[in-house]
């Protein structure tokens, strides 16, 4: 079965994490799992940009911006869609201590609603990625398509949540990458809407196999397992 990985990352994540993978061991990995394309980020974007030069039919880059830096990040978020042809933007509200639906992110959402592209954020973390903040933040931006990471990461009650501010607000796609409940896969499909979840692998934090055993085994048949692991998130970037 084709796949594209809607959430990985390229480079080393050190201190407690002690993981990472360079863009050539992910593609080489990717060839091994059948993964046509990935999604990729870093709080380093030259990293990302390094790899996309590298490998540019492999992945497809997200610009990982900082909202506290301000007019700094307006100007590095443009560069990179300008100049390298990023497909959207990454928050990630606990790496970088702000609430989802924090005043501070507004400009960067409001320059993503400008230019039609989507946003990609971490969920899953109190306080500062909770699912209902995502709501909150879809609710003001109406005409934003966001991506919840993780569709509320490891705790039931906020992977209960991210299923229900999904089905509340149709601009809020969910991405399955470390979330444990094969079943809320099954239920996100149908409940939220088979065009509306992608798998993810978020390696290298979950290894490709048991990220892509998870969705195999929700209960779903192998036409719709074909739009999780790969129709969706192509339709969705327009790749």
């Amino acid at each position: 079965m084709k796949k594209i990985d809607a959430h990985a990352h390229v480079g080393y994540f050190g201190s407690w994490c002690d993981v990472g993978l360079t863009a050539r061991e992910m593609v080489s990995a990717m060839g091994e799992y059948a993964i046509e394309k990935s999604v990729i980020s870093y709080p380093d974007n030259s990293v990302t940009s390094d790899a996309l030069a590298a490998y540019p039919e492999s992945f497809v880059p997200l610009a990982w911006i900082n909202p506290h830096q301000g007019e700094e990040a307006l100007r590095e978020f443009s560069s990179l869609v300008d100049r390298l042809g990023f497909a959207g933007l990454k928050l990630h509200p606990l790496f970088n201590a702000y609430t989802a639906n924090d005043e501070v992110v507004f400009p960067l959402i409001e320059h993503a609603r400008k230019r039609d592209l989507p946003v990609f954020i971490h969920s899953g973390h109190p306080p500062f990625s909770l699912p209902w903040s995502i709501g909150q933040l879809a609710e003001a931006y109406p005409k934003v398509r966001f991506v919840m990471v993780h569709m509320g990461h490891g705790h039931g009650v906020y992977i209960q949540a991210a299923l229900d501010v999904a089905a509340k607000y149709d601009n809020i796609w969910l991405e399955n990458s470390g979330m444990p409940m094969h079943t809320k896969i099954r239920e996100a499909y149908r409940r939220v809407g088979r065009e509306r979840i992608f798998w993810g692998s978020d390696a290298p934090f979950h290894h490709y196999a048991v990220e892509i055993l998870r969705t195999e085994v929700c209960g779903l048949k192998e036409s719709q397992l074909e739009d999780i692991f790969y129709h969706n998130i192509r339709k969705f970037l327009h790749l």
